[in-house]
């Protein structure tokens, strides 16, 4: 199987080929391609995995001993790339690291909160990032048309609803961040998840904005005795996050990213206090990194594994201000790569596989799915939301693609939110993919962290001077 990886100059595309190297997922593919734009970042990762020792990803392990790691091929060609491809993963970042430190400063600097995903920042990327992410899946309908996207280009609920009207069902949007956290809080309550099952899991929400609502083992619901114990809840990182007597009236494990609204000043004032914003910190360490990378040689993996360390250990930094440590699991990696390829895997055939996915609202409508006898209407996984909108829930993933699995109700405080953040969404793709100005303010001004059309109408002039392109885009 040939895989494209479209943004293969990534600081983290080390992580897809080691996987792919040993391990479960040796054998899976034979030839992987790199695309990017910048040749510079396409060498110095080519020296990465040219320098990769076999015990990281050289040799693989177990049924798998005998694979070999898949043959590398670097293009910047789009249609180079995508021609014969089998699969295509998307995680690219228009503007760099640069375009992230102006996705946060603009926010921070009219008193809001700037992080890449989440609030204003969140909608600048997609507003950028959208328009290019279509251009990849037109030449994707016509190069590989049988070919799926697997969709890791942040933010990535909104960027896989764009895309749906181009792809359809054959793109997959996905991330580590609820499987991660689910996986946590089930060790924690004493019931560790086997790898691809979800068996007794109940997670409900949008991409970086979601919640826990249920860890049931042998008929009994573990989470509630989790959220009610201190030391438990102390073990992992979205335990700590919050107020134990919080999460216990709560009733739910939020995602980290909800971080954000719910401890919302704290987080504020944790960004204003450090010398440079997240986006800063990461556009340094890869100035100076990338161009050692090339000339490196055999030295080029212990460089890029430490400078991945040293970034995961600066993961969610304004949450941590009393100098905790994140988790030795944490810092090992293996998050996004471990679900991307999961997911390719039971598109392969390989067996079928339980993941937190973004996909649409929409369970199965034949005789043997959750449909309502006589009625045409597809039914939502998540009540109260739309049946055609974007959400990250469990979902079970064979060769027909990602079928979401019915959840509960959520409850009145996080439907309403889910209800808000998602109507931004919707105008933040309107507005990137029809080109309506209107519509970016609109997506501005209605966002919760944000919630003021005047602050809306500032947000967008301040990031169309940040970004000189932006203007470019709208109608007219």
């Amino acid at each position: 199987m040939r895989l494209m990886i479209a943004g293969g100059g990534g600081f983290r595309v080390p992580l897809v080929y080691r996987a792919l190297a040993s391990g479960a997922f040796a054998g899976l593919v034979s030839e992987l391609v790199l695309f990017d734009v910048d040749p510079a970042r396409l060498r110095a990762i080519a020296a990465v995995l040219d320098a990769m020792p076999e015990s990281d990803g050289g040799a693989a392990a177990g049924a798998n001993e005998r694979a070999q790691p898949p043959a590398v091929r670097t293009t910047r060609s789009l249609p180079e790339a995508l021609a014969g491809a089998d699969l295509v993963f998307a995680a690219i970042r228009p503007g760099g690291t640069a375009g992230r430190i102006k996705d946060e400063r603009v926010a921070q600097d009219l008193g809001l909160l700037g992080q890449e995903t989440t609030g204003a920042g969140g909608i600048s990327y997609a507003l950028r990032t959208i328009p290019e992410m279509l251009h990849l899946a037109r030449q994707m309908r016509e190069l590989c048309p049988d070919a799926w996207l697997i969709n890791f280009t942040n933010p990535a609920g909104m960027v896989t609803e764009a895309l749906l009207p181009v792809l359809g069902r054959k793109v997959i949007g996905i991330c580590d961040s609820a499987g991660g956290l689910v996986h946590r809080a089930a060790r924690a309550a004493g019931m560790p998840l086997p790898d691809g099952r979800l068996d007794g899991v109940g997670y409900f929400g949008l991409n970086h904005l979601g919640w826990l609502y249920r860890l049931e083992s042998g008929g009994r619901d573990l989470l509630p005795a989790l959220l009610s114990d201190p030391a438990a809840l102390g073990t992992f990182e979205e335990g700590r996050l919050f107020p134990q007597p919080f999460l216990k009236d709560l009733g739910v494990l939020p995602n980290e990213y909800l971080y954000y609204y719910y401890r919302r000043d704290s987080a504020e004032a944790a960004m204003r206090a450090m010398a440079q914003t997240r986006g800063e910190s990461i556009h340094h360490q890869q100035a100076e990194l990338y161009p050692r990378l090339a000339s490196a040689g055999a030295d080029a993996y212990r460089l890029w594994d430490a400078a991945r360390r040293s970034r995961e250990e600066g993961y969610l930094a304004e949450a941590r201000t009393h100098g905790e440590q994140r988790d030795e699991d944490d810092l090992a990696g293996g998050g996004y790569e471990r679900v991307a390829l999961a997911v390719m895997r039971a598109l392969a055939g390989a067996g079928d596989a339980q993941l937190i996915l973004n996909t649409p609202n929409m369970l199965p409508s034949d005789p043997g799915g959750a449909t309502t006898p006589g009625s045409t209407t597809p039914e939502p996984a998540i009540p109260g939301l739309p049946a055609d909108a974007i959400v990250e829930v469990p979902c079970t993933v064979s060769p027909d693609g990602a079928v979401p699995l019915p959840q509960s109700a959520p409850g009145p405080e996080q439907l309403t939110l889910l209800r808000r953040v998602k109507e931004v969404e919707r105008l933040t793709v309107r507005a990137a993919t029809h080109g309506d100005r209107a519509d970016a303010v609109g997506a501005f001004s209605r966002h919760p962290l944000v919630d003021s059309p005047a602050l809306g109408a500032e947000l967008l002039a301040g990031y169309e001077r940040a970004f000189p392109a932006l203007p470019g885009v709208w109608r007219g």
